[in-house]
This record gives structure tokens, sequence and C-alpha cells, in this order.
């Protein structure tokens, strides 16, 4: 599976305690955000906790927290019609609870979650204005040619 390929951790690419800091394929996937810096994300294979095993092919859980260049979350929810709303971001990895801005005011539009995911697979983009930040929660997320800017 190409997503579990790409999301699988690599010691070059982490803080030593499995969090990915690599933007690079973040980039790919949600290339709608432009680019990204300071990231911090896992990428976790869901249903490894039970205890029962099937095999094929797996889900995967891509969350965490990267940054955006200065301005683009005003030019993301200020200048489109998508019904950007104040909203939390729910069920937060223990491993990434370091890495939530402090102060973050969180934004999110479902229509622009579209726009990202293509309706290819599921995700939720939180932003905060005051910092350009983004939190990202998406399952089985793949390169989606209509998400470019």
């Amino acid at each position: 599976m190409t997503v579990l390929a790409a999301c699988t951790s690599t010691a070059k690419s982490t803080d030593g305690h499995g969090v990915r800091t690599d933007s690079e394929p973040l980039e790919r996937r949600f290339a709608a955000l432009g680019p990204l810096s300071h990231a911090h994300w896992l990428g976790v294979v869901l249903g490894t906790e039970s205890r029962v095993s099937v095999p094929g092919p797996a889900d995967v859980r891509v969350v965490g927290f990267a940054q955006l260049r200065a301005g683009s979350v005003a030019a993301i929810a200020g200048a489109s019609k998508r019904g950007f709303q104040p909203a939390t971001p729910s069920q937060l990895p223990k491993k990434l609870v370091r890495f939530m801005p402090k102060g973050a005011r969180w934004v999110r539009s479902e229509s622009f979650d579209l726009r990202v995911t293509g309706g290819r697979y599921s995700g939720a983009f939180y932003f905060d204005r005051g910092a350009d930040w983004v939190y990202f929660d998406t399952t089985n997320p793949s390169v989606v040619s209509s998400s470019g800017p």
C-alpha cells in the first residue's frame, strides 16, 4: 500500500519518539496547503491494538501539526467562501500533545476538507490564523491531483 510505505517511520525523519518531522510526504498529500515547516506528525496503522489480526490492507491515520507560510491561513480561510467556523481538534494522540501550538484558535471548513481530500479519503484540517498552523487528522491520505493550488 502506497500510504503505508510513505508513512512508516524512519530514524532519519523522527524525533526519537516515533514522531515524524519531515514535511515532504505531507506536502505531496496536502498540496492545497502549500509549503510546510515545523512538522510533527504520526503515521499510525489503525487496528494494531486488536487481539485479532486480519491479513490484508491496513488503514493508516496520518495526524499532526505543521506550520504554513506566513499569511497562508488568512488566504485560505479569508479569501474563500468555504464557511470556516471555530472548531476544536479531537482525539489528539498523546505523543503529539506537546506540539499543540499554545493559544491556538482553530477554525475548520468541511468544504475545504473535501477540496484537500478530493473525496478520496477522510480528513479534517484545522487552522490557526494567529500563527499559520494546521492540525490535520486523516485516514489513508493519498496524493490527489486536484488538490493543488
